[in-house]
């Protein structure tokens, strides 16, 4: 629904001067990218007009005397939303109808002109509150399209109007941890994007942008390419832009229902399955990617309860899969080695200096059945593995068990379950020295330590 065309819009500016290095793998992120890809797993919350409308692409024209939740209960979202293993939450703002979910002082086309609260409430002040109380970061969605501000045919006046609302977001609601761009609706729209960062950075210098990757200058993360919810592709954290190189890590969006952003009455059969939702987060987190799926709450203001339970059964699985690291169990190793097997991100193994190939081995005492891994680079210094290969002892030879390409944040091998007492992780191709944050192993059967 979102991002569904390219950001094919005109910069009303010069672009920011594009330099630096022009090897891909020279090209290093900054400490807020790393700080946000470690955040790994988000939510983007979707709630107006449309929720009660049955819609899900607003025109502009619904009263705002449609909304009105009579349970409201943001703290519900968030215990849900915290069991699901999210860490963030990014609040629709405002969607492409125009209706703003804060009293805004651009437009009366907001909740101050609902009955919900007499018109006195702030929605996006009690859902940022809500999410800050039960640990969750807060971000925030402002939709350049807006199909009900007459303003949006005057490119100048427009900008004007959305820098104000995006001034009031971005001063009111604490730090924001991403702001989210969506080119949906607005192709041939101009907009002055380099103003638009300009206001945001004033108020918000450490937050994420998320964009279309043709907003290139401007967006610290970039959009997957779809929303199916996993990266079909080899993931490399640079990009290449008419020639120019730049670290935008991929935000995969998807949501909960399948098709559906809003929440639609009997529409309990669009829920993705647990199945389902598990293999979104292996292919997303797991191919270094950060995973956002959508949640909606109902007219009602709550999450149904279907929606609820399905978040803590993803929570669930995912802890069950993965909170038993055998590799924490290693005989003893070397002090280069263990950093690699502590569970601690803040420490890594380093290949010798220079190397292109290196070797890091994980050795059991007694023989363990081992069917997943999960290898994180330190990222850092840029992203280095190119080729890599997982393998076990095995009648006295060392057996392939998986071979792959790019590493990255955080990358989730699969493999027949092969009962061995040494694992290791050897780095075939390196375009500089490989240093690796976790290499965890994991077994079909978590219960197997």
């Amino acid at each position: 629904m979102r991002l569904r065309n390219t950001f094919a819009l005109l910069l009303l500016t010069a672009s920011a001067t594009l330099s630096g290095a022009q090897n891909f793998t020279d090209v290093k992120p900054s400490p807020q990218q790393v700080a946000w890809q470690d955040l790994e797993f988000g939510v983007i919350l979707h709630f107006g007009t449309n929720t009660f409308l049955n819609r899900e692409w607003g025109d502009g024209t619904a009263s705002p005397s449609v909304f009105n939740p009579t349970q409201f209960d943001p703290d519900q979202w968030m215990k849900a939303i915290k069991a699901s293993g999210a860490t963030y939450v990014v609040m629709v703002a405002k969607h492409h109808d125009g209706f703003c979910l804060w009293p805004t002082k651009q437009t009366d086309y907001s909740i101050a002109a609902s009955p919900w609260k007499d018109g006195k409430g702030d929605m996006v002040g009690e859902v940022a509150k809500a999410a800050h109380a039960n640990g969750l970061k807060f971000g925030v969605y402002l939709s350049p399209w807006d199909r009900h501000e007459p303003k949006y045919k005057d490119s100048a006046a427009y900008d004007s109007y959305y820098r104000a609302e995006l001034e009031e977001l971005a001063t009111r609601y604490g730090d924001l941890v991403e702001f989210w761009l969506d080119g949906a609706g607005s192709e041939g729209h101009v907009y002055n994007f380099p103003k638009i960062i300009e206001t945001l950075r004033t108020y918000q210098p450490n937050t994420i942008v998320f964009a279309d990757t043709a907003l290139f200058e401007y967006g610290d993360a970039r959009w997957a390419g779809d929303e199916s919810g996993k990266i079909a592709y080899e993931n490399w954290n640079v990009i290449d832009r008419h020639g120019y190189l730049r670290w935008r890590p991929i935000e995969i969006d998807t949501p909960l229902r399948k098709l559906h952003w809003f929440w639609h009455p009997h529409d309990e059969a669009s829920l993705k399955s647990l199945d389902e939702l598990l293999d979104g987060y292996e292919n997303s987190v797991g191919r270094g990617g950060q995973w956002m799926i959508g949640v909606a709450p109902d007219d009602r203001g709550l999450l149904p309860d279907s929606d609820v339970q399905r978040l803590h059964e993803l929570g669930d699985a995912i802890k069950n899969r993965y909170a038993h690291n055998l590799a924490l169990h290693h005989l003893p190793a070397d002090i280069n080695s263990q950093r690699a097997l502590d569970g601690d991100l803040d420490t890594f193994w380093s290949a010798p200096e220079g190397s292109h190939q290196a070797t890091l081995e994980v050795h059991f005492a007694a023989p363990v059945a081992v069917s997943r891994t999960l290898t994180m680079e330190w990222l850092v210094n840029g992203q280095n593995v190119q080729r890599y290969r997982i393998e076990a002892w095995s009648n006295n030879a060392w057996t392939t068990l998986v071979t792959g390409n790019a590493i990255g944040h955080k990358k989730i091998d699969s493999f027949a379950a092969t009962t061995t007492q040494r694992v290791r992780l050897t780095i075939l191709s390196s375009a500089g020295t490989a240093r690796i944050r976790e290499f965890q192993v994991f077994s079909e059967n978590p219960a197997a330590k």
